[in-house]
């Protein structure tokens, strides 16, 4: 699933293991994700978009 995962991160200045302390995830959970190698679980999408104030369709995109 494509995603806007790590240009988000990038305009708060985080890092990978900044947003991962932030979400409750390992690093490695972050990086599979900005990488589209993982889907995130529902309940980790609702935190993501929650943690940036977007609707997770602004996120998140399932038609790639």
């Amino acid at each position: 699933m494509k995603n806007e995962l790590r240009v988000l991160r990038a305009i708060h200045g985080w890092s990978q293991a900044e947003l991962a302390g932030r979400l409750d995830v390992s690093r490695q959970a972050v990086n599979a994700i900005e990488t589209g190698k993982h889907d995130p679980s529902l309940p980790l999408a609702f935190k993501i978009a929650r943690l940036f104030d977007k609707p997770i369709e602004e996120i998140f995109d399932d038609q790639a």
